[in-house]
């Protein structure tokens, strides 16, 4: 008989796990509280780690056909002067594979597709947890109960699992950042892969395979209420940089905007009992790195190897915990060196360093996060 895994959360991290799971094996249900999946949020950028990842699920060949690899890029100041250039190329001989710009719809979408129909259960509100692997759930068809074999949490940085089961464990925390981010409309010329940073304040380009770009800004800012109209605030702010930022975000229907949050305190374990966290649930970072869809990525694919082995979950949290929380603290300091710099002697030292730093140099300091390979897969 096949071993039972219950998915809570239906977004990257969940769907990925529930692949993985499959591919070894294990009869899963995936339970999404929304109940109609819409083509939200942006972009995201897979790294040479997540990439593996969809490689090991089969998956990497359909996503660099919706993806597009890497050119050249680097960092600029507002006026548009470059602190450090990337060659085209030099991210796949440096780390061992061009990074992938996708729309994370889209990806969802494949993910999605790559189960069969019946796996996901949207509508599904999740209302108990147990150890022994109990689920209970509000469903379409009123409360239900599942008994699992493993149940994995993936439902997000709110996570409920993490609440039920960890009760006494830290939440979000707020980091004093604002973001927006937006994908243009079909935009005519080229451009490079680039972040710019100012004093408390960054505008980052990421070109999309299918002519559209995906965009984010931050700045320094304590949480407050939505402005209205989003775009009229980027604009406020980022419309005197150099261009084509304020063209960008021009072109762009639907801004996103967030109060950046992250789990500031470290949890001890991702696992108790038959019950395992897994992307932002356990993990949740800052986006400085752009390494939180990787991560989840990196926890699907160790899971669907290890948890039905000898050690179990056990493997898994010895596995996962130490790396994903090292990269997670390395991103926060990252936003503090980068971003969240305000003081201008600071910023005067950091530019000076970044100009001076070859980039191959700057590249293989990288490569700590994403030189990674998953484990063979069952």
């Amino acid at each position: 008989m096949a071993r039972t895994a219950v998915v809570v959360g239906a977004g990257i991290g969940g769907l990925s796990a529930a692949i993985g799971l499959r591919r070894a094996g294990w009869d899963v249900t995936v339970l999404e509280r929304v109940t109609v999946f819409r083509p939200v949020g942006a972009g995201l950028v897979l790294q040479a780690n997540g990439m593996r990842c969809l490689d090991a699920l089969g998956l990497a060949a359909a996503v660099q056909l919706q993806g597009r690899p890497g050119g050249s890029g680097g960092t600029r100041r507002p006026d548009g002067r470059w602190l450090a250039r990337i060659a085209a190329g030099d991210l796949e001989r440096v780390l061992g594979t061009s990074a992938i710009g996708v729309h994370r719809a889209d990806l969802h979408e494949m993910l999605l597709g790559a189960l069969p129909d019946d796996t996901v259960v949207t509508g599904a509100r999740v209302t108990a947890v147990t150890a022994d692997g109990l689920v209970d759930y509000d469903g379409p068809a009123g409360p239900a109960r599942i008994a699992a074999d493993l149940v994995v949490g993936a439902d997000g940085i709110h996570s409920t699992v993490r609440r039920l089961m960890w009760p006494a464990a830290a939440g979000p925390v707020h980091i004093g950042v604002r973001a927006w981010r937006g994908v243009t409309q079909v935009w005519d010329g080229d451009l490079a892969a680039a972040i710019t940073w100012d004093r408390g304040a960054e505008f980052g380009i990421v070109p999309l395979v299918d002519g559209r770009v995906y965009w984010f800004a931050a700045v320094n800012a304590v949480p407050g209420r939505p402005a209205g109209d989003e775009r009229a605030s980027v604009l406020a702010r980022f419309g005197s940089w150099h261009d084509p930022i304020p063209a960008l975000v021009a072109a762009t229907d639907t801004v996103l905007r967030d109060d950046l949050a992250c789990l500031d305190e470290p949890l001890p374990t991702y696992v108790l009992g038959r019950v395992a966290l897994l992307g932002d649930a356990a993990h949740a970072m800052t986006p400085s790195l752009g390494q939180g869809a990787n991560q989840a990525l990196e926890d699907a694919v160790v899971l669907a190897a290890v948890a039905g082995g000898p050690a179990g979950l056990a493997a898994y949290d010895a596995r996962r915990r130490p790396r994903s929380q090292q990269v997670a603290k390395a991103s926060r300091m990252i936003g503090r060196f980068g971003q969240q710099l305000e003081n201008p002697i600071a910023v005067a030292a950091r530019n000076a360093v970044m100009r001076l730093t070859p980039p191959r140099l700057a590249l293989r300091s990288m490569a700590r996060f994403t030189d990674w390979h998953p484990p063979a897969q069952p």
